[in-house]
């Protein structure tokens, strides 16, 4: 036995198991979150229970359990929908209460903008007081007017109003800046020119205004007529439907239609219903726009950190102090540094940038709250170790002969530094930027108190000048999890959500670093000297 363990093959087998248990426990989690986050956008089928109290309850089944401390007990869980009818979304339901249950051809599953998914049967429509029978089909095309109206009516109030709010900001800030004192003839004949647009503007607004109410009344004039399990009357006007669909008769094409056509509005719309329905589109926007910012930071940064720390500073105390210091940062916590960032880059830099810049908006704060650019800067410094610590082993991994021949070429310090070790260096760099990269779009407590919020109303990107807004509040994705998983309103009915937006994550961040590691292999294959 001890000239077996003396060969050293136990422990290739001991490495080899730990390295299989790792891999299998990293490939289940993904898996699970997969089948819970992709299963959501199937569209399940209604069944309709008919219970012993003479009631009837219509969903869909989510899954079905043992009752607890109950021998041979079953419950059946089943999402109800109407929350604005029954006050819930889910009910649980005892086996032995169920009399029969049936799968109606004809019942209708409406996604709603407010209050959640209604199940029912489609009875009509109405239009100024008279009612026409109507068919789910007959239905969609009713709807995709509407939805029409609708984009209408966001450009209107996102773009249009938007637009002359904006105008209307900027002049009231110029007007407060030319009526600051002290006052002359000059001074006050631009406030009048000011006053003037600014009078103009609020005449376009009412102009707005009134076209919008128009519209607004316009999406109101139909409505659907819908019959509730128990045979309630619920009156639905037509612009709050998403979308209506009867999965109990629909095929396999059409439910994979119904899946790809989802999956693509989780991805590129807005979220709604607090966040629990709709799409993710401004966090996957602003997680991958403030990995780059901090990733534009923190590699200069990092990069002469450790050039200097190898190249110029040497072995001395004072270098090794550095290193320690360095190194330590990597264990502080993360929530030390979104304090830091709070503290320094939000009520420190950003103050003094409104005192200088943005005088005339104060006491509103422009930079001196929090905004993607902190957000983005604080994560450049919790990440800055792992950047330095790959730096340096890059230029460590260049052969001293590649530096000799340098000089004996005549080449200066810098100019080898420049053209020829850092070359050789780049993968280490960017081997050091991918796990930067990797981090800081997990990370959540620092971004809770420097910029993230649950909604943000407009992207830090648009066509107002000039273009970026660095100084804008954004969504996260990270932070997108924890606010549905632990602050909606409907937590049941947010797990799902949960899930998809945790498999968004996983793949932006997949994205991120694959790009990354393209090219840090195209620079490898060039770089062949490199002993990485």
């Amino acid at each position: 036995m001890k000239k077996f363990f003396k060969t050293g093959n136990p422990y290739v087998w001991l490495t080899a198991s730990s390295l299989t248990v790792c891999l299998l426990m990293v490939c289940g989690l993904v898996a699970l979150i997969m089948v819970k986050g992709l299963g959501i956008f199937w569209p399940h089928e209604i069944v309709r229970f008919h219970l012993k109290d003479e009631t009837v309850v219509l969903g869909e089944l989510v899954k079905k359990e043992p009752i607890p401390y109950e021998k041979n007990g079953y419950r059946t869980k089943l999402k109800v929908g109407n929350r604005d009818s029954y006050g819930l979304d889910f009910r649980w339901i005892n086996d032995d209460e169920i009399v029969s249950g049936e799968y109606p051809a004809s019942v209708v599953a409406i996604e709603r903008r407010e209050w959640g998914n209604m199940y029912g049967f489609l009875h009509g429509i109405r239009k100024n007081g008279k009612t026409e029978t109507i068919q789910p089909d007959g239905a969609s095309e009713v709807i995709d007017a509407h939805k029409k109206l609708f984009r209408k009516i966001r450009r209107l109030e996102k773009k249009e109003i938007g637009d002359i709010n904006h105008q209307m900001e900027k002049n009231r800030l110029k007007l407060k800046q030319l009526m600051a004192p002290p006052a002359s003839d000059t001074l006050q004949r631009k406030a009048d020119n000011v006053k003037a647009k600014i009078a103009i503007l609020e005449k376009m607004y009412s102009e707005k205004e009134i076209l919008l109410s128009e519209l607004y009344r316009q999406a109101k004039e139909k409505e659907f007529i819908i019959h509730l399990a128990g045979g309630e009357e619920k009156i639905l006007p037509v612009f709050e439907v998403v979308r209506m669909y009867t999965p109990n008769n629909m095929h396999v094409f059409a439910k994979m239609g119904f899946y790809l056509s989802k999956l693509w509005e989780f991805i590129t719309d807005e979220p709604r219903e607090a966040n629990t329905e709709g799409g993710i589109f401004p966090a996957i926007f602003g997680t991958i726009m403030m990995v780059f910012l901090m990733s534009i930071a923190v590699v200069p940064l990092g990069v002469l950190t450790a050039i200097y720390l190898k190249e110029y500073a040497g072995d001395n105390f004072i270098s090794r102090i550095v290193r320690i210091s360095v190194n330590n940062l990597a264990g502080v916590p993360s929530i030390v540094f979104g304090v830091f960032g709070l503290g320094f880059f939000i009520y420190l830099i950003g103050g003094a940038v409104d005192n200088v810049f943005f005088k005339s908006a104060l006491p509103s704060p422009t930079f001196g709250t929090g905004g993607i650019l902190w957000a983005s800067l604080t994560l450049s410094l919790l990440t800055v170790p792992v950047v330095v610590v790959s730096t340096e082993e890059g230029l460590s991994s260049v052969p001293g002969s590649i530096r000799e021949g340098s000089y004996a070429l005549g080449a200066t310090k810098f100019e080898t530094l420049w053209r020829v070790v850092l070359p050789q260096a780049t993968p280490g760099i960017l081997t050091g930027t991918i796990l930067a990269m990797a981090r800081a779009a997990g990370e959540v407590a620092p971004l809770m108190i420097t910029g993230v919020v649950k909604l943000a109303p407009s992207l830090p990107i648009d066509h107002h000048f000039p273009f970026i807004h660095l100084e804008r509040k954004f969504m996260h994705l990270g932070f997108h999890i924890y606010d549905v998983g632990f602050q909606s309103p409907n937590i049941e009915a947010a797990i799902p959500m949960v899930y998809a937006t945790t498999l968004a994550l996983l793949f932006t961040v997949l994205a991120l670093n694959i790009t990354a590691i393209i090219v840090r292999n195209k620079l490898r294959k060039k770089y062949r000297t490199s002993s990485l």
